[in-house]
């Protein structure tokens, strides 16, 4: 496989579609279900009380990586966006522990998904996609549709952000922890077949495909 560069890309070995969505889902909905669980319970580290959010999100972390370790030592490979994702969420995981705020916890999504908006819209006013550079090994496309697809994404990043900023200040936790897994995820999912849809024309098919 190659990519827009015209580089060689190494071949993932194949798994069991449902053991890959198994292994990138699992951990938010796991998280999910612990903060029902414990939403009312306070515990206690070192003399540090922790509510139940808290210790739901510094559970989180190591959950993800595990996931995306055992899906590396199946594959062989990780894309960029699940190294992207395994770095912000250590980040950000570990300072919602080390301030032991809940607050800041919720403003990450606000803020990795200004990150995203604004990092695309850096690449769009130098006429670059950087959107290709993180996805392109998974959907090739010509350039011309990665400018599309970048200057939608952008937008709908800051959409996203702006958004989740009203969400958490403005709603109950509950209501922003479901929201957080199934309503931008599901947003952003629908948002994206939509204009994989739109773009098909862009899409530049296999080689190998073409020559079986």
């Amino acid at each position: 496989m190659t990519n827009t560069s015209g580089q060689e890309t190494p071949e993932p070995k194949p798994i069991s579609p449902a053991l890959k969505q198994s292994l990138e889902l699992g951990p938010p909905l796991l998280f999910f279900v612990v903060y029902l669980w414990i939403k009312d319970r306070t515990y206690t580290f070192g003399g540090v009380d922790y509510d139940g959010f808290i210790v739901a999100a510094a559970g989180f972390v190591p959950i993800l990586l595990v996931s995306i370790a055992v899906l590396w030592w199946l594959t062989g490979k990780l894309s960029r966006i699940q190294v992207l994702t395994a770095f912000m969420v250590i980040v950000f995981g570990g300072l919602t522990v080390w301030f032991n705020d809940g607050n800041f916890f919720k403003m990450k999504t606000t803020i990795v998904y200004a990150i995203f908006a604004a990092v695309l819209g850096v690449g769009l006013l130098r006429g670059q996609s950087y959107l290709a550079w993180v996805m392109d090994e998974m959907m090739p496309m010509e350039h011309e549709g990665w400018m599309i697809l970048t200057r939608s994404l952008t937008l709908a990043f800051a959409v996203l952000a702006i958004a989740n900023e009203i969400i958490w200040r403005m709603m109950s936790e509950t209501t922003w922890v479901v929201i957080e897994t199934f309503g931008f995820p599901i947003a952003l999912f629908a948002f994206l077949s939509f204009q994989i849809i739109r773009l098909q024309d862009y899409l530049i098919e296999d080689d190998s495909e073409d020559e079986a």
